[in-house]
């Protein structure tokens, strides 16, 4: 029925060349990926009872240049350093009209952005940008740890625009990404603001618009300017690598006054410029670490596989803001005090949790999880006790059987060293 009725208006004269199927695929990847519905009310479930109606006035409004956003639901979310960080929650269906804009305009994008923007794209990864870091740490004894402050809602439309058009001859693209920037956002006490810069963290496009905006403003900028300097940026996360203190110094000006003609500004607190000290760096600097992606290089112990020699590298390892993210979150969930699910549920519903967190932290020095495993098995032995009445020794005791009768039970014990138990 779908298809009849899509063919019929697909045969009609539409003044944008946007396919029916585009719309469906958006639609597929969008349920996918979930997610609370925005301020119509229409949720995920919804919007699919109603599915080919919807669809359909969708891609008549799109193709026809008559689609226009509703207002962006704006809501917060803790920060690692107690503040709150605004995300804008679209509609379903605005999600939908991203999700068309972005798939066929990212692919004119990357073959133009930098090797080293990791950030949201295809075939790149935040493991894959905290590796090259810790490799060019290695070779570079200097760091620029860039924090560009409140990046998303001072992004500059007009720039923004200037570079959407730059690379994207088709008109319909542009004009929703203006509507889309120039959108409504609905404050938490239910008001309207309409903003003149930024665009809100949360959107389907928004990850692709914030690459193509500081390809421009970074990226190409720091290529032409220093090109013996590297870096590596996951959206508006930057490491710069440089060979010496004084260099670090005159790119961190040049850096400020760059941002400032687009409108952005460098965090006077958060930027700075560290010394990756090691063994061989006989150099002294007060700052020795930086926190890129939720792992913190530092100074660390390492040992030389070949020769068993120990020696000081440095190198990432699990940040403590993410320890303790994660730890909250275990707790917010309370979880491990449900003494009435059964240790197959318990193990179940834990491991869901525990297996990105893991799986993510592992890439490098999987030593540092033992403090979070430890931690979890002191939660684990407290389970234990409550759900059985038993003594702390008893409920150890039990704890370590469990361990040993199944040590890959828990996503953790699989990733401690073997016969590590409490």
């Amino acid at each position: 029925m779908r298809q009849q009725k899509w063919k019929t208006a697909s045969e009609q004269q539409k003044q944008y060349a946007i396919s029916l199927a585009e719309v469906e695929q958006a639609w597929s990847k969008v349920k996918a990926k979930g997610g609370k519905g925005g301020v119509d009310g229409e949720s995920i479930k919804s919007y699919e009872g109603r599915l080919d109606k919807n669809l359909y006035k969708l891609w008549n409004r799109m193709s026809s240049g008559s689609y226009h956003p509703q207002a962006v639901q704006r809501v917060e979310i803790p920060k690692g350093d107690g503040t709150k960080r605004p995300l804008g929650i679209p509609t379903i269906e605005d999600r939908i009209a991203q999700e068309v804009v972005r798939a066929r305009f990212e692919p004119v994008m990357e073959s133009f952005f930098h090797r080293d923007s990791y950030g949201f794209r295809p075939g790149k990864s935040a493991p894959e940008a905290v590796r090259t870091c810790r490799e060019r740490c290695w070779r570079y004894d200097w760091v620029l740890d860039v924090d560009i402050q409140k990046f998303f809602d001072t992004i500059d439309h007009e720039l923004m625009l200037k570079a959407v058009r730059h690379h994207c001859k088709e008109r319909w693209i542009e004009l929703y990404i203006e509507r889309w920037l120039k959108a409504p956002v609905e404050l938490i006490d239910g008001s309207r603001a309409y903003p003149e810069r930024g665009t809100p963290q949360g959107g389907v496009i928004s990850p692709l618009l914030a690459n193509l905006y500081l390809h421009y403003a970074f990226d190409n900028w720091i290529t032409k300017s220093f090109p013996g300097v590297k870096f590596e940026r996951y959206a508006d996360d930057i490491v710069i690598h440089c060979e010496t203190e004084e260099e670090t110094r005159k790119v961190e000006l040049a850096l400020k006054a760059r941002l400032a003609e687009c409108g952005l500004t460098l965090h006077p607190e958060k930027t700075k410029v560290v010394y990756c000290k090691d063994g061989n760096r006989t150099g002294w600097y007060p700052t020795k670490k930086f926190t890129f992606l939720g792992y913190t290089f530092r100074p660390r112990r390492a040992e030389n596989t070949a020769s068993g020699k120990k020696f000081t590298n440095f190198l990432p390892a699990v940040s403590a803001e993410a320890g303790k993210k994660f730890r909250t979150r275990l707790r917010e969930l309370g979880l491990l005090k449900l003494t009435h699910l059964t240790l197959g549920d318990l193990t179940r519903q834990l491991n869901e949790r525990l297996r990105g967190w893991y799986g993510y932290f592992s890439h490098f020095y999987r030593s540092a999880l033992e403090a979070m495993s430890r931690w979890l098995d002191s939660a684990l032995t407290r389970w234990l006790r409550r759900k059985y009445q038993l003594s702390w020794q008893q409920a150890i005791r039990l704890l370590n059987r469990l361990i040993q009768q199944n040590p890959r039970r828990f996503v953790h014990w699989a990733f401690r060293n073997p016969g590590r138990a409490v």
